[in-house]
């Protein structure tokens, strides 16, 4: 029995992006290859020996993500003490690339042969300088070219500050006019800071 009302339409699922499409796959792939290759190797030279460099990844990633913790909470440090004797302006911060040890000492501590070669592969400074400058221009080029009301247009606006890095509150009146307050509203408190 129908009522003569159309079935309610749905608007239309947005389109899934390439990342969420192909990441899950990508990760599948990478885990079959990890096994895989860990058995090549186990069954070539020993099990023993497959567990003995597990085992040294995952003690020399410790090591390194402790080392590199230790480096960013020294320059941390160093920094903040530098800008409160007036040595350094305040937007002039620089990492020592303490992101990108940590993430090599991540993917050493990762079980898996072909994520410890991505760690020391990202222990050696040439490779960590260039993948840094081009992670670096790469956001950079993304938050350029971000849409009004997007996530990227958001963080771009909160990045604007002036050269000395003081922050000025104000509220924008537009035309001389008052800004429209509500019937029920009483006077606005000054702003202070």
């Amino acid at each position: 029995m129908t009522t003569g009302t159309p079935p309610p339409s749905r608007p239309a699922a947005p389109r899934r992006s390439r990342v969420r499409t192909f990441l899950p796959l990508g990760i599948a792939a990478w885990l079959v290859l990890e096994i895989w290759l860990l058995t090549v190797v186990a069954g070539a030279t020993g099990g023993f020996t497959v567990f003995l460099l597990l085992l040294a990844g995952i003690v020399l990633g410790a090591v390194v993500i402790k080392r590199a913790g230790r480096r960013a909470f020294k320059n941390l440090s160093e920094t903040l003490q530098r800008q409160q004797s007036g040595a350094v302006p305040a937007g002039e911060l620089r990492s020592g690339g303490n992101g990108l040890l940590m993430l090599a000492g991540l993917l050493l501590m990762i079980p898996g042969l072909v994520s410890d070669a991505l760690g020391l592969l990202l222990l050696v400074p040439p490779v960590r300088t260039a993948l840094s400058r081009y992670t670096e221009r790469t956001i950079e080029r993304k938050m350029q070219s971000a849409a009004p009301g997007t996530l990227g247009d958001a963080f771009q606006q909160a990045r604007m500050h002036r050269p000395d890095g003081t922050v000025i509150q104000g509220e924008v009146i537009k035309d001389g006019g008052r800004p429209a307050q509500r019937p029920d509203a009483g006077p606005r408190p000054p702003i202070t800071s």
